[in-house]
């Protein structure tokens, strides 16, 4: 498959995406919320919208990182995965309600959100919030151009 695009080809567009992707993501790595439920909700939400080139990403990264193999399986199914911890299970159900907005009239529910509230302090609910919004834009700008997957290297954007 080939892209319909290539974002660093193009001027405009690569200075785009520097500093979208390269700072806004240096950000939230840099945050208080733990790396580990930051590479579980990226492929989460990565999982949802079919973006196959973040989904490679994030299981890459987070395979290299210390991740099990058994987790990265488990994460689309994580409701019925033992492997889960309270906080972790929070933020890859806020990830879904904040994905699939459109599939819910309401939104993120506030029993979701309370969840979510009652695992992590105000600065790593403000970063899981962002972290959902940026993949969400990821994923639509890798999926309209049909970015190849596959290729990725651990920690090559870090």
């Amino acid at each position: 498959m080939d892209a319909r695009l290539d974002y660093f080809a193009d001027p405009t567009a690569g200075r785009i995406l520097k500093h979208l992707m390269m700072s806004a993501g240096r950000i939230l790595k840099d945050s208080p919320l733990p790396a580990a439920t930051q590479e579980l909700v990226a492929l989460r939400v990565s999982q949802i919208n079919g973006c196959a080139l973040c989904i490679d990403m994030h299981s890459k990264d987070a395979a290299a990182a210390g991740e099990s193999a058994v987790r990265l399986h488990l994460v689309a199914a994580w409701r019925e995965a033992a492997v889960f911890t309270g906080p972790e299970r929070a933020a890859l159900e806020l990830a879904e309600q904040g994905t699939r907005i459109a599939d819910a009239a309401g939104g993120v529910s506030d029993e979701v959100w309370a969840r979510a509230a009652g695992h992590f302090d105000h600065e790593q609910l403000t970063a899981l919030a962002v972290l959902i919004s940026f993949m969400n834009t990821a994923n639509r700008l890798n999926v309209i151009t049909r970015q190849p997957a596959g290729s990725h290297e651990a920690g090559q954007f870090h």
